[in-house]
């Protein structure tokens, strides 16, 4: 009997956090996945554009996900003990930590990227009511079954930053600015040019892995059949995230997503 209080207290208490996010914070998307999150944002949001949703680390566990120009950068954020810890701050409130976010809208990660918090991206966003008639369906058949339908989206998984590319011919090293979206790895001469020098098509790598041959320190290297990339960031810790997201994409590619 003891137990089962214990358990209907547990969810009571579950139930009034998530009628207080869904009261304060009106950028709260529950259960949006981060998938989702990157499109949502990517497709109809502006760069400053961020949104608070249910991480899948645990079921007190956030993420803070902001538009960073052509990325998505997500935060971790967590409730323990009854207080929302974010970086070095904790917060006894929900409201507390959305005026924290208002008053300070500076975030910077350990890569020394620096993003603006400018505008929260609402839960609820006025639509039309209006659908299309079907006045076919259909003339065709195709003889397949439900479990015929394969489904396909493509992995978001976006980054940004710049970094130090070593030329093809001459050896040399210019800071680029690249762009990671789905299996395009772009860069660009600078931040602010809109058309890239190269897009590099991710579904022809076979390798990504740190660098040690070159005379310069965080570097590692993309591995093409007709040329190995040469790069190089300003910490381990960025040179480690770019490595780590990369070999996400090549999984991604190997099981046919």
């Amino acid at each position: 009997c003891e137990n089962e209080r214990k358990k209907e207290r547990k969810k009571e208490r579950k139930k009034e956090r998530k009628k207080e996010r869904k009261t304060v914070v009106c950028f709260y998307h529950y259960d949006l996945s981060r998938h989702a999150a990157e499109a949502l944002l990517l497709s109809n949001g502006v760069d400053g554009n961020f949104l608070l949703r249910n991480s899948n680390k645990g079921p007190d566990c956030f993420a803070l996900s902001v538009r960073a120009k052509d990325s998505v950068k997500h935060f971790h954020v967590r409730r323990q003990f009854g207080k929302y810890s974010f970086g070095f701050n904790e917060f006894p409130s929900l409201q507390d930590f959305c005026s924290h976010l208002a008053n300070q809208p500076l975030l910077g990660s350990e890569t020394g990227n620096l993003i603006v918090l400018r505008f929260p991206y609402p839960r609820q966003v006025e639509e039309p009511s209006i659908y299309e008639t079907v006045c076919v369906h259909t003339a065709m058949q195709t003889g397949r079954h439900e479990n015929d339908l394969v489904p396909n989206a493509p992995a978001l998984g976006t980054k940004e930053g710049y970094l130090v590319k070593q030329g093809a011919i001459i050896k040399n090293w210019k800071q680029r600015w690249f762009t990671l979206n789905r299996y395009e790895f772009k860069y660009f001469k600078d931040k602010m040019f809109v058309e890239p020098i190269r897009t590099l098509d991710l579904t022809e790598c076979s390798a990504v892995q740190f660098d040690y041959s070159q005379e310069r320190v965080n570097c590692f290297c993309l591995v093409f059949p007709e040329r190995t990339f040469y790069l190089c960031a300003k910490s381990g810790a960025e040179a480690d995230e770019w490595i780590k997201i990369l070999r996400w994409k090549l999984s991604q590619i190997k099981k046919g997503r």
